[in-house]
């Protein structure tokens, strides 16, 4: 690792304590990135009582039958890495996902360069920002009012910024509208609702097992 790099993660504190980069901070970030992928392909029924009223996108893997929901926790797990790794190590963690699905099928429809021009793309760049955002905010001393407001605002840039690009792209495959609304209504409609729910939960477990994960490395 060039000693520059190496300089600046360790540069990382948790408590006043710096953190430097180990084999076992290392294995930790590959295992985050594989939750990722793991979560990128999970799917957990959930009941939704607004199932009839969404419209329903067939290549969609988040669909609604007979108010069964059927959710992907991609979204709450970007948020215990953040939770759990910290804004630096977060970051390296959410880059490495996205680099590996340039190369490899590790994203919900696939993966390669042309995933770039892929209309839910926008959402998986939008977790950069997400952790950068949420990772500087979780150093302060937080409660539980602050981390119901810090998941409301991550999860809705998430989707604020994925929800753009979608437009983005529509607009130079002059996709039409009624298209691109069923598919903002898919991805974003009750979707918010549960990441919202889920990710305030996923930082408060991240918290937690940081704690005993940094005890046990450093």
């Amino acid at each position: 690792m060039p000693r520059r790099i190496e300089e600046q993660l360790n540069s990382f504190k948790y408590k006043g304590e710096p953190i430097r980069v180990t084999v076992g901070t290392l294995v930790l970030i590959c295992f985050c990135i594989l939750l990722l992928i793991v979560a990128t392909f999970t799917q957990v029924t959930l009941h939704n009582p607004f199932a009839s009223l969404i419209p329903q996108d067939p290549d969609s893997m988040e669909m609604s039958v007979s108010g069964i929901y059927r959710y992907i926790p991609q979204i709450p797990m970007v948020f215990f890495i953040i939770a759990l790794l910290g804004r630096k190590f977060g970051i390296l963690a959410i880059c490495g996902y996205i680099l590996l699905g340039m190369f490899f099928p590790i994203f919900a429809l696939g993966g390669g360069i042309t995933y770039l021009f892929e209309y839910r793309f926008g959402y998986i760049l939008a977790f950069i920002p997400a952790v950068f955002f949420t990772g500087t905010l979780l150093k302060i001393k937080t409660d539980f009012l602050r981390i119901v407001l810090m998941s409301i605002l991550g999860v809705a840039a998430i989707h604020i910024l994925g929800i753009l690009y979608m437009l983005f792209i529509a607009t130079l495959r002059h996709t039409p509208f009624e298209m691109v609304a069923g598919w903002i209504a898919a991805q974003s409609g009750i979707q918010i609702i549960y990441d919202i729910f889920f990710t305030i939960l996923a930082i408060y477990i991240g918290r937690f097992a940081r704690k005993i994960f940094w005890i046990i490395m450093c």
